[in-house]
């Protein structure tokens, strides 16, 4: 049998999924959980690895997401489509377990801004365990959650709101943060590279930038599928945090290449 006889019987071992459905369910599945293993995949869609490499490859070529080491993660331009239900479910057990480590650092009666990331909206638990706080952020769905726990005082900030964010973002809004001044900034980002970090919104950087200029320390919160992604816009070295708290599916060579570069950076637990 011919390789191309050999590729069609294989693109077609799930019955009733062509190879157009099935890449599209697995473009869907890496951009509902942000990072997804080849392994996962084939056995969900009952597939064999390399049906499943071939169409990673594809769909990379499209730009829906970057193959890593063992799977592959979304694209920042691909989660453009994201709203933030969805970016709320892509690795909630590990959002959770570094919000989690992250919250050691909240005492009683600190100024703290949180972005509009969906990893910081994982400390909601602990802001309120913390009361008396008063939260500073740019993030609805925050707002809402924080807005009738005793002895949090919730500051909202103003500007041009984007709804799929569900976030105030851009130059009204940085400006409103240079008249704050807070004790702890919780923010995460978009991608992870080279000793950086990046994000593909120039209006969120904006106002990122200003958080981390008016807070006297600054806690970057990032899932293991940010490392390796890129994105178009600078925020910032890692060595500027004050501290990085990511989870225990990082590779250890990049916590150690990070430490190198003197970044400061804790491991949340592995979820339960």
């Amino acid at each position: 049998m011919d390789d191309k006889r050999s590729v069609a019987a294989e693109d077609t071992e799930r019955p009733g999924l062509g190879l157009n459905e099935r890449r599209d369910v697995i473009r869907r599945e890496v951009l509902r959980q942000g990072f997804t293993r080849i392994d996962d995949l084939a056995r969900v869609l009952q597939v064999s690895v390399m049906t499943v490499h071939r169409d990673l490859d594809a769909l990379a070529e499209e730009g829906w997401l970057t193959k890593v080491r063992g799977g592959a993660t979304a694209n920042p331009s691909a989660l453009l489509e994201a709203g933030v239900r969805e970016r709320t479910a892509a690795l909630n057990a590990e959002k959770e377990a570094v919000a989690a480590v992250a919250a050691e650092s909240l005492h009683r009666g600190q100024t703290v801004f949180v972005d509009e990331s969906t990893t910081a909206l994982a400390l909601h638990p602990h802001l309120a365990a913390a009361a008396p706080l008063t939260v500073v952020t740019n993030f609805f769905p925050l707002v809402r959650t924080l807005g009738a726990v005793k002895g949090i005082e919730v500051i909202t900030l103003g500007g041009r709101y984007f709804p799929l964010q569900e976030a105030c973002l851009g130059y009204q809004t940085a400006q409103a943060i240079r008249n704050l001044r807070a004790d702890l900034l919780f923010m995460s980002t978009t991608a992870v590279s080279a000793g950086a970090c990046y994000h593909r919104s120039e209006s969120t950087i904006e106002v990122k930038r200003a958080f981390m200029e008016c807070a006297d320390r600054s806690i970057l919160l990032v899932d293991h599928a940010k490392f390796g992604r890129r994105a178009p816009y600078l925020l910032a070295p890692l060595h500027a945090f004050d501290q990085i708290v990511t989870d225990s599916g990082v590779d250890e060579e990049e916590v150690a290449a990070l430490r190198e570069g003197g970044a400061r950076v804790r491991i949340a637990p592995p979820p339960r």
